[in-house]
């Protein structure tokens, strides 16, 4: 493919996982000889196990206490990757680089006040007139900060504090959706030439009483002990394990980090999103059309990374899908060792994409009864995400060299 001033490309990864924070544990982990052990926490929830966040020492990139205490953990979580992306693209000290920076966040609504929700819960057992409960417990229970503190686009707010990330800014909600809008909108603004720069992301804790309740509201969470991705059964609940990530990238255009001398860790060559019913085979009709982005793409030089929720009927479709359409890829589905990250799942998917093309990793298999071994480092990646409940995303990314 030949290259343009106008390519995407990837020039910094900021990403925290249950596996640590930073790089380097991430680059062990996709170098790995084989699959590292899970990092699994299956008692705090029980029966829910979850992918815990990793030990974080927040003054490396929150240096103000006053603005740690201040944040959300789902914020300080982002602000602390968004950090880690800039430090790795070697623009955190560049006060006019980041002055002019994009910024897109994918972001949720923010975490919950438990005991009121708990309050309300116990007293509509014991009242009729619900209606009138709710609108007094929210005017006398709630402190009023709260509503501030909710406000999502407080991420995006946070981060321009903190690392002075001060261009245009945009927030997108929708669980997975607004990670894989996150990153198309900002690949076309640097595509068509309204942008150079930009930090795209977001971040996510999976370890809340309400996001397993929510999750657990239409039975799609797994239960009991930790199983493969692939080999998840309605015997162990729906299926799907959530994980804390925090995942953001700094985009560029080729001629704006060839420039300033930047390593380049991948192009992105195609990212769409879409969305609709998954009735009547519309979901295999979509992921079809998504996967013709990958062109004429040689199997053997080809790594697909699956962002599958673990929720069985899409994942397992999903799956026979990517079979179709690469045939004899090394599917990879990095949800089932991460858990799954919700607005971060996307994000996340292009981060580890973008480490292994760099590196020339051979990734080891993350569910080794569904597989099957790199026999190669790939040119190629292909990372899809697909919803739990709705919404499709799907890039290509080529190795830089």
């Amino acid at each position: 493919m030949s290259k343009s001033d106008n390519d995407v490309v990837i020039t910094g990864v900021g990403i925290v996982t249950c596996y640590g924070v930073g790089k380097e544990p991430h680059v062990a982990l996709l170098s790995a000889s084989q699959a590292e052990p899970p990092r699994i926490d299956a008692e705090r929830f029980a029966p829910y196990p979850v992918h815990p966040m990793p030990e974080i020492d927040w003054s490396q990139q929150i240096p103000k206490r006053g603005d740690q205490r201040q944040m959300e953990n789902w914020q300080r979580l982002g602000v602390f990757a968004a950090g880690l992306a800039l430090d790795d693209a070697g623009l955190k000290e560049d006060a006019d680089a980041c002055a002019s920076m994009d910024m897109i966040v994918a972001a949720g609504g923010g975490e919950r006040d438990i005991k009121v929700d708990s309050l309300i819960v116990d007293e509509a057992l014991k009242r009729n007139d619900r209606e009138a409960l709710l609108n007094e417990k929210l005017t006398t229970e709630l402190r009023p900060t709260l509503f501030l503190a909710q406000l999502s686009n407080l991420l995006a707010g946070n981060i321009s504090i903190v690392h002075k990330v001060t261009g245009s800014s945009r927030t997108f909600m929708g669980e997975e959706g607004s990670g894989i809008s996150a990153v198309e909108t900002a690949y076309h603004r640097i595509k068509s030439g309204q942008s150079t720069h930009s930090l795209v992301g977001g971040a996510f804790v999976a370890e809340r009483a309400d996001i397993i309740l929510l999750v657990e509201g239409i039975r799609a969470h797994a239960t009991g002990e930790w199983h493969p991705l692939w080999q998840r059964s309605p015997d162990n609940g729906g299926g799907m394990i959530m994980g804390s990530v925090g995942a953001f990238l700094v985009l560029e255009s080729r001629s704006h980090a060839q420039a300033r001398g930047a390593r380049i860790y991948a192009t992105i060559d195609a990212v769409e999103g879409d969305r609709g019913s998954r009735e009547d085979g519309k979901l295999e009709q979509r992921l079809g059309r998504l996967a013709g982005l990958a062109g004429e793409a040689d199997p053997s030089q080809t790594l697909v990374f699956s962002g599958a929720s673990g929720v069985i009927e899409p994942s397992t479709r999903e799956r026979d899908v990517l079979a179709q359409k690469f045939p004899g890829a090394a599917l990879r589905g990095y949800g089932g060792v991460t858990g799954h990250a919700m607005e971060a799942q996307f994000p996340l998917g292009l981060a580890l994409a973008a480490l292994a093309l760099e590196g020339g990793l051979r990734v080891p298999p993350f569910d080794a009864g569904a597989e099957q071994p790199m026999p190669a480092p790939a040119q190629r990646a292909v990372v899809t995400t697909v919803g739990y409940t709705r919404g499709e995303g799907l890039a290509v990314l080529s190795a830089s060299a």
